[in-house]
């Protein structure tokens, strides 16, 4: 089973990988700075703290090397986070990638996600990220139609759930219309730069809306450090939201007919 392959650390001058072959990477950390985001679809998918600028809970699926939990736990103290990981082997490489030790606000579950997540409805996560690969791809059992169902379930009435997908088509086209099939029209697809990844991220329309009225104070509101980190990577959220900038919203479209929300 793909669940029980064991990964692997790879170590060059200034990084340490986690991988299953020496053709996917499936998390890296930097040396000299272990909570940072190396990887740009971590980055992306941090995009989150422009909907939600201080969220009290975060449900993870997906340890890898802990790049994204590792560094919430840094940055952000109010929250309590949940990460669920399947593979027993890569929970084992935790301390090797400087994951936190389980206390009052972090703990990981080995577990399946999914299976997690149908038994969470009405938790009121505020967050939902999905980063789930296993050594054949993405597991079908975490990008069916009733994973992203339960994912709303289990979110609180404002929540955010932000999903990395393989940008490989026609496979990715096919995922993000799922997750409209589930939360309608406040879905974005958002762009990695350096290729191979495409995140998924999805709210309620009032959520999206408020961002795209006050974008710009709320970047500036974050602190430096968040900054530096989301660089330029969300410049493709910013542009995704005009939509929903109210003067945006009651122009007709192409078809004539009303974008209004």
């Amino acid at each position: 089973m793909s669940d029980d392959v064991k990964p692997y650390a790879y170590t060059d001058e200034g990084t340490v990988s986690m991988q299953f072959d020496m053709s996917v990477i499936q998390s890296r950390m930097r040396l000299d700075d272990p909570t940072a985001l190396d990887l740009q679809y971590t980055q992306v998918m941090m995009g989150f703290v422009l909907l939600n600028a201080a969220p009290a809970s975060l449900l993870m699926i997906g340890l890898g090397g802990g790049s994204l939990v590792k560094y919430c736990h840094k940055h952000f103290p109010q929250m309590d986070i949940t990460v669920v990981e399947i593979n027993p082997h890569v929970i084992a490489m935790r301390d090797a990638f400087m994951v936190p030790p389980d206390g009052p606000r972090f703990r990981v579950v080995c577990g399946d996600g999914a299976a997690f997540v149908s038994q969470a409805a009405g938790a009121g996560y505020e967050v939902i990220l999905v980063d789930g690969f296993s050594y054949d791809g993405q597991p079908e059992v975490l990008c069916s139609v009733a994973f992203y169902k339960a994912c709303r379930a289990a979110l609180s009435a404002s929540g955010i759930l932000a999903v990395n997908l393989s940008d490989k088509e026609p496979e990715c086209s096919r995922l993000m219309g799922r997750i409209w099939q589930v939360f309608g029209e406040p879905v974005v697809a958002l762009e990695v730069a350096c290729g191979g990844n495409r995140i998924a991220m999805a709210s309620t329309v009032e959520v999206f809306r408020a961002c795209a009225v006050d974008f710009g104070s709320r970047w500036a509101a974050l602190s430096e450090d968040v900054r530096a980190t989301l660089g330029t990577t969300t410049q493709g959220l910013e542009e995704e939201l005009k939509l929903w900038r109210p003067a945006t919203l009651s122009k007709p479209s192409k078809s004539g007919k009303s974008r209004r929300r």
